[in-house]
């Protein structure tokens, strides 16, 4: 008896060993790779603290955000990814590519490579957002791979860009690889605030990125940039949770008007933008990697829905699906779901092949291609 009540308080105490160890083994490796960036300090922490949206040494959402990351969810968590199936597509993705233009012209043109990565030709200017070209959605390989594409994406048609927007830090969203063949291909990186400490770490010379407050605005040519609040949180290791800012993006041309959500749920910020600086002739609204347990920074495809109503949307996109596995939902759902709920209300939602390029105020792409790949 006495060995068996030995056993039982044991067994614990070496699984919470187990756990210790491999936590410190990922936070030493993660201190030591260059992908995990490094977040402010010193002056540049306390130029960002001053920020109305700064408080008790990190950013916080315009409404309360509790997310619960205990450690018993994050077991029931990873033990759902383990036993959920049907998640990804049974097939490569098909792939729209060699359609892309100089866009010197007045058209607004659209292209997307998946998840939330996008070209975007605007009076006559090549803007990326979030792009997002890499093989994993993580610090490491073997996590959060991407799905195959029939055509990989390719990374030499990305020179000569005139901006690139940055909407949070998430490895999904900031990806080192992309950002470092980009550097030398791009004139200028624009960020929300403290997300330029990472870039000062991959050694990127300081004049090629600025930090945007929330509703502060800046200029390229004919192009307002505005980084508007999201609800939503950021961090690339265990311990700089919150350290910098997200944001969602408003893209003002002379006569079109176009909004990036970046990641975040749903709140009454929409109707602010909206209200602002609607309505908007095309969003691209996060619709991907949701889940009842982080609602609140996650939107479920029918807040998609709604937030573009706030917006004042004329055409939306569902974006932040189509690449990864990042949540326990079957990777065609946020199509579906938006798409249905988008079609009793008569709004037009646009579905395009990766790599197909269409325009603002022209025919919408409907296509439903991910049904030759459930």
């Amino acid at each position: 008896m006495k060995i068996i009540l030995k056993t039982i308080m044991i067994v614990p105490l070496v699984i919470i060993g187990l756990i210790v160890v491999l936590f410190t083994g990922i936070s030493v490796y993660m201190s030591l790779v260059p992908q995990t960036g490094s977040p402010p300090a010193g002056e540049h922490r306390e130029t960002i603290s001053q920020s109305p949206h700064y408080r008790d040494g990190q950013f916080v959402n315009l409404v309360e955000t509790k997310m619960d990351m205990s450690f018993k969810n994050i077991l029931k968590t990873l033990w759902e990814f383990t036993t959920f199936t049907g998640l990804d597509p049974k097939g490569p993705l098909p792939v729209k590519s060699g359609n892309s233009g100089s866009g010197v012209d007045t058209m607004v043109y659209i292209t997307w490579y998946g998840h939330s990565a996008f070209l975007v030709e605007m009076e006559g200017k090549r803007i990326l957002l979030d792009p997002m070209f890499g093989p994993a959605a993580s610090p490491f390989s073997f996590t959060g791979q991407r799905y195959p594409y029939q055509e990989p994406i390719d990374l030499e048609s990305f020179t000569d860009i005139d901006a690139v927007i940055i909407s949070h830090d998430h490895y999904d969203h900031l990806d080192y690889s992309s950002i470092m063949y980009l550097k030398d291909h791009t004139k200028h990186f624009y960020l929300p605030l403290g997300v330029g400490s990472h870039f000062k770490h991959w050694g990127i010379d300081e004049a090629q990125y600025s930090e945007i407050a929330w509703w502060d605005s800046t200029q390229l040519g004919a192009l307002t940039f505005i980084a508007a609040p999201a609800r939503h949180f950021s961090g690339r290791a265990f311990l700089d949770r919150n350290k910098t800012q997200w944001a969602s993006w408003v893209i003002k041309g002379r006569d079109k008007r176009i909004y990036f959500s970046g990641d975040g749920g749903y709140a009454d910020h929409f109707k602010t933008i909206g209200d602002r600086y609607g309505p908007f002739d095309f969003t691209m609204l996060e619709c991907g990697q949701y889940h009842e347990r982080w609602a609140a920074i996650h939107m479920m495809p029918e807040e998609t829905f709604q937030a573009n109503i706030d917006l004042r949307g004329k055409v939306m996109m569902p974006i932040h699906w189509g690449a990864f596995t990042l949540a326990l939902h079957n990777w065609t759902d946020p199509a579906v779901r938006v798409t249905e709920a988008a079609r009793e209300k008569g709004i037009p939602v646009a579905t395009p092949y990766i790599g197909e390029r269409f325009s603002v105020g022209g025919p919408v792409p409907q296509t439903k291609w991910w049904e030759s790949v459930q």
